[in-house]
């Protein structure tokens, strides 16, 4: 299987607008892995996303992303889902539609039936945002109430006991044994499942990174981040328990306050963990 994180920041971007902090200057000048799209996965294998930040089609360019037959959504906060636009930069051809020539090949949106309920709450003026999608034939939801197999790819959704609903995914290719884990975001507590046991890969967001943060914002052992977010050693914690072999920390939100570099830096401190930048392949 073969992974790219198209896009690896949290709920803004980096460089985020007007800010001069260092690691935002330094981002406006260098690029490169120095910038953070917004949160999304691709898989290769499948011609699957796994969510649509505001973001997207620009990281989609980025990435070099040449086809996309499926979306898959996690949960339908705004940073995951409003770029959902892009079903009309993916398929939409002007000319045809004014000829009212359909396109010959809906994106499938896909989503749990819980996750897919919220999703059918984001509204605009035309009503349901993924209705308007729907409509003009760019994209048809598929429900995941099981597995959806692509190309010898198993991908089951686990649910994260929060109020709201949201997916984190198995990817199984069972023939060669290889199984990774997303979980991006708003994954804590983190779902124990036993289908991710032994998963060679576990892409995980959700997490703060040290405990100064921008600002030298000290979070202290009280601090009512921790309740929200996993520190690093939660993510240890859960590599041993689930006999995780290796782990990539994404979502990296700008308010952490590091840069490309320090993160590189950092990874000398926890083996077995790297921090994803935009563009970054992995084979599993």
């Amino acid at each position: 299987m073969k992974f790219i994180i198209v896009g690896s920041g949290g709920c803004v971007c980096l460089p985020k607008p007007l800010c001069q902090c260092r690691v935002c200057v330094e981002a406006r000048q260098k690029g490169g892995r120095y910038k953070r799209y917004g949160c999304s996965l691709y898989l290769e294998d499948a011609a699957l996303l796994v969510d649509t930040p505001e973001d997207i089609a620009h990281a989609l360019n980025a990435a070099d992303v040449r086809s996309v037959e499926r979306v898959l959504y996690t949960h339908r906060d705004p940073d995951h889902t409003l770029g959902m636009r892009v079903f009309q930069q993916l398929r939409l051809e002007f000319l045809d539609y004014y000829e009212n020539i359909p396109p010959s090949s809906p994106v499938d949106a896909c989503a749990t039936p819980e996750v897919m309920e919220a999703l059918n709450g984001i509204s605009i003026g035309y009503g349901p945002l993924l209705d308007y999608y729907v409509g003009m034939k760019l994209a048809k939801r598929k429900l995941m109430t099981e597995a959806l197999v692509v190309g010898g790819i198993k991908i089951s959704a686990v649910p994260v006991d929060k109020r709201e609903p949201v997916s984190t995914f198995v990817f199984e290719e069972e023939e060669k044994g290889r199984k990774a884990v997303y979980a991006p975001c708003d994954c804590k507590p983190f779902p124990m499942d036993e289908s991710m046991r032994d998963a060679d890969l576990l892409i995980v967001g959700n997490t703060f990174v040290g405990d100064t943060l921008k600002d030298n914002r000290i979070i202290g052992p009280g601090h009512l981040l921790r309740q929200e977010l996993h520190s690093m050693e939660d993510i240890l914690e859960i590599k041993s328990e689930l006999s995780i072999t290796d782990v990539v920390i994404t979502h990296i939100e700008e308010d952490w306050g590091k840069s490309y570099g320090d993160y590189v830096a950092l990874e000398d401190e926890y083996p077995g963990v790297k921090f994803a930048y935009d563009g970054m392949a992995l084979e599993v």
